[in-house]
């Protein structure tokens, strides 16, 4: 049975009229088009589904839509509209920190979230935000290193 939920997502109001026990990625993908967000294992593990909620980075697979209803979204598509998410993204082409690049969108959301929570993670922050994600292609170097180009572009804006 079909439930009208209202969300925000990627700064607009809006709503839908699905299930309220269908995944957050499926509503996501199928009814508004953000083909940003990756299906991976569909069980919460690999993180490729990843999106911002309230700004905390959630895996949308395992999330119902009836927990989202009032809150923020944040999908990858909005990355270049955020100032921290553009960062984010430029460094991580810069560092050419993907490979097949199915993983990414998801990683750069967890990213984004620690930089706006911490504009300096130190390594072991950055490796546990990132410990949720799976990358099968060895780009976790360059992912690190991103990061760290992401932070030192962040600062430089901020007169820091």
């Amino acid at each position: 049975m079909s439930e009208h939920t209202k969300l925000e997502l990627n700064g607009v109001t809006t709503a839908v009229d699905v299930a309220s026990n269908t995944p957050l990625m499926y509503v996501l993908r199928n009814e508004l088009d953000c083909k940003g967000v990756r299906f991976g294992c569909g069980s919460g593990n690999c993180g490729a589904c990843t999106v911002l909620l309230d700004g905390q980075p959630v895996q949308s697979c395992d999330t119902p839509l009836w927990s989202v209803a009032e809150k923020v979204i944040v999908t990858p598509e909005h990355l270049p509209s955020d100032v921290i998410g553009a960062h984010v993204r430029t460094a991580f082409l810069r560092e050419q920190a993907a490979q097949c690049g199915y993983c990414v969108n998801g990683i750069m959301m967890s990213v984004t979230a620690l930089l706006k929570r911490n504009r300096t993670p130190g390594e072991l922050e950055t490796r546990t935000a990132l410990s949720r994600h799976l990358c099968r292609c060895g780009a976790h170097v360059r992912m690190l290193r991103a990061v760290k180009v992401a932070a030192e572009m962040i600062a430089r804006e901020e007169g820091r």
